[in-house]
């Protein structure tokens, strides 16, 4: 049952997961998202919602002479609601201008930011006054008639997109209009501090390019990404490039995990995996540095030492010896000493068996006395 007081949306992914929110533009649903939020799900707890009069979201959740701030103001409430007080945010057009009104008016709530296929500000106000009283004179059938020619490039076509555009509420879509022509906000650009990548679709008529191009120059550290053969709105007709765009961006993982996985196993055994790599296990890589690496052995709970010696008798318990040699001489590098790890690998004969751990221990003195024989 949807609340009358919030927008309409849906939650994917680990509730314990980074919130990860993502913002549509004017005319569609959160079905805009349809084949990029499952997969960004697997890493963020995702909220995709509707803007108010499309979808499932309430009609009167906004009025004549509405804004993008109170747009953001809805979105600020469904976060409440949820628990959530930090998110990343990534948003489409309209979408993406509230995005950039939270990071310039809440930047404590903000992340990280991705703002796609949209604009510090939408061509003046004329275009959008003229456009909300088309649509509250007229409807939105004639409108959504040419929702092709705006959204994709030619020949290209979501037609559920088409059917939210032609059964949005004319009112709340011509509200949300209102809140476009008043939207400007490239005086205040350079005050963004939120990490924050743009998307550009190169056939975009809507929002071109030069649009983003213009906030990525005015916000500090800002990142580019121009994307061929999409208009308008290219998480629908390009999903993969938008998708690998915004993992880049909010999955920091694979580049903290690799530097970790460095600084624990050492640059010689991380060459080495690197140059074993190929396409067939690059996938597999890339999962260890984001996950293991990137997640887990970053997680600040438990110390290094305190995670070697967890990892070594996790590694006897199943009979891993080949990664146990590794281990160990990860262990040493996270400050364990020799006999240190003969009291782990002697807790695990209790454990995990004898056998087990007379196995684990020729397997470390082995490493041990190359440790030894590397010093000497």
């Amino acid at each position: 049952m949807t609340d009358k007081k919030l927008l309409n949306h849906r939650a994917e992914g680990p509730a314990t997961a980074p919130p990860l929110f993502l913002g549509p533009s004017l005319g569609t649903s959160y079905a805009l998202w349809d084949k990029v939020a499952p997969e960004l799900s697997v890493t963020h707890r995702v909220v995709r919602w509707d803007l108010p009069g499309h979808g499932g979201s309430p009609a009167g959740l906004i009025g004549p002479g509405a804004t993008v701030a109170d747009l953001a103001e809805l979105v600020l409430a469904l976060a409440d609601s949820q628990g959530i007080h930090r998110f990343a945010y990534a948003g489409v057009s309209l979408g993406g201008a509230v995005g950039l009104q939270l990071a310039v008016h809440h930047p404590e709530r903000l992340e990280s930011l991705a703002v796609i296929c949209s604009s510090a500000h939408f061509n003046g106000s004329k275009p959008w006054e003229e456009r909300a009283e088309t649509v509250r004179r007229e409807g939105l059938a004639t409108l959504a008639e040419a929702a092709n020619a705006r959204w994709f490039t030619p020949g290209f076509t979501v037609p559920e997109l088409v059917e939210d555009h032609r059964t949005a509420d004319p009112e709340a879509y011509a509200a949300c209009c209102d809140a476009l022509a008043a939207f400007d906000l490239r005086g205040r650009l350079e005050s963004i501090t939120a990490p924050t990548l743009l998307i550009a679709g190169r056939q975009d008529p809507a929002t071109p390019p030069a649009h983003l191009r213009e906030i990525a120059d005015a916000v500090p550290g800002a990142s580019l990404t121009e994307i061929a053969g999409a208009s308008h709105l290219a998480p629908a007709e390009r999903p993969e490039a938008v998708l690998a765009a915004l993992r880049g961006h909010f999955d920091g993982y694979a580049l903290r995990g690799m530097e970790v996985r460095r600084q624990v196993l050492g640059d010689e055994h991380v060459d080495r995996a690197q140059a074993r790599q190929s396409p067939f296990t690059a996938r597999f890589q890339d999962f260890i540095s984001r996950y293991a690496w990137g997640e887990i052995w970053t997680d600040p709970t438990l110390a290094r030492r305190e995670r070697s010696m967890i990892t070594l008798t996790a590694l006897v318990a199943h009979g891993h010896y080949d990664e146990l040699a590794m281990h160990v001489r990860a262990a040493r590098q996270n400050g364990l000493t020799a006999e240190e790890i003969g009291a782990v690998l002697l807790q695990t004969a209790v454990y995990c068996g004898v056998p087990a751990a007379n196995s684990a221990f020729a397997v470390a003195q082995r490493v041990l006395a190359e440790e030894d024989d590397t010093a000497g």
